[in-house]
Parts: structure tokens; sequence; C-alpha cells
């Protein structure tokens, strides 16, 4: 009968094992919003003022290149208005003929400059915002990790992220799991004094502040044609 008890009782301990095993192992899932937390970040909203004040000076400077080439597509104009005038010599006309061209040429350098430029600027933008996202976000990473083991979690996922599909890597979480403002909080409180605080509502990361675009200014070029 003993025999039978101890049995029981090392049954009933061994269930207990596996089952506080099982608990101890299951995984405590936490989620967060890394757009969210980017797009409202104080060194975002820094980074976007710079480069908008960068872009409106590379606005400017591609401005002054397309008022340059106005300038040489009126000369340009004017020279075929003098070549076509009858009342010309032939020298004359040789001599137009040859400043037409030249002009042409220079048409041509002033495009292929605008061009370079355009292409530099676009470049440059999109290097600096690149290089801004990554440091930013290992960051955030970092401060999100920190919280999460503080939790206890031993996953966390990112519910901004698409998936492979192109929807939302994360259908359905708990809100209580979600740490977004936490590590909000967290990553902005070295956020200096007077700066733009960010949007307290939890508003969709679409809809947040766009950073300032790589795209660099467009302006048409002004053709010559002969």
């Amino acid at each position: 009968m003993k025999t039978s008890i101890k049995s029981l009782l090392a049954v009933l301990c061994a269930g207990f094992i596996a089952v506080a095993a099982q608990a101890e192992s299951a995984p405590k899932v936490l989620v967060i919003d890394l757009a969210k937390i980017y797009d409202g970040h104080y060194k975002t909203e820094e980074q976007n003022a710079k480069l908008k004040t960068d872009q409106q000076k590379a606005e400017d400077d591609l401005q002054k290149l397309n008022t340059e080439g106005n300038v040489l597509v009126k000369a340009f104009n004017d020279l075929k208005e003098q070549l076509n005038n009858p009342a010309l010599s032939a020298d004359g006309k040789v001599k137009a003929q040859k400043d037409l061209e030249e002009k042409g040429q220079e048409i041509q350098r002033k495009q292929a400059e605008v061009n370079s430029f355009r292409a530099n600027v676009q470049r440059s933008l999109q290097q600096r915002i690149n290089n801004f996202k990554q440091f930013l976000l290992e960051e955030i990473n970092k401060s999100a990790v920190e919280i999460a083991k503080k939790k206890g979690a031993t996953l966390l996922f990112d519910k901004s992220g698409p998936s492979l599909i192109g929807v939302p890597s994360l259908v359905y979480f708990d809100a209580s799991y979600d740490i977004t403002e936490e590590v909000a909080k967290e990553v902005n409180k070295d956020r200096p004094a007077g700066s733009v605080a960010a949007p307290a509502a939890a508003a969709p990361a679409a809809a947040a502040a766009k950073p300032a675009s790589a795209e660099a200014p467009s302006v048409s070029f002004p053709s010559a044609k002969k």
C-alpha cells in the first residue's frame, strides 16, 4: 500500500515538474510599433529639419542653374533670328552660324551640369536618410530589447513591419503586451528643452510627420531647337 502511495506521489510530482517546466519554457511575447517610435523621435524631427533646409538650398542652386540656362537659350534664339536675316552678309552668316553652334554646345554642357547636380543631390540626400535611419533604429532597438528583457519577454514583434504577403505581420495582440509608448518615452528622455514634442495620440505611423524626401528638386531645363 505504501509502495502504491509512493508511486502515485512520484507520478504526481513528475507531472507537476513537467507542467512547471512547460510553464517556464512558454514564451512571453511583447509587441512594439517601431515606425511610430521612429517617426516621433526628437532626433528624427531634428534630422528632418536639417534635410528640409539642405533641400531648399539645393532647390535654390538648381533654380540658379535653370536661370543661367534660360539666358543661354535666349542668346541661342537671338542668333537664330540673326542668321535668318536676309540682309546679313555672307561673312556675317558664317560667323552667326559658328556662334549658334557654339551656343548650342554651351547649352548642352549646362544641361549636363544640371543633370549631374540633380543626381548628386538625390544620391547625397538618400544616403544621409539611410545612414540616419540605420543609426536611430539601432538605438531604438537597444532600448526596446532592454525594456523587453526587464518585462521577462522572450519574443518581441514589430507590428509596423509588413510580412512577405504585404499585410501586417501581426493580426491580433493583447494591448497590454504593447510596449511602444514605454520605449518611446525611454528613447526621448533626453529630448532638448524647447524641442517640439511628438503627438500623444496613437496615430497610425503612415499619418505621422513624413521625413524630408530624398528626391532632388526637379526643374525642367529649357530646350533649344535649331
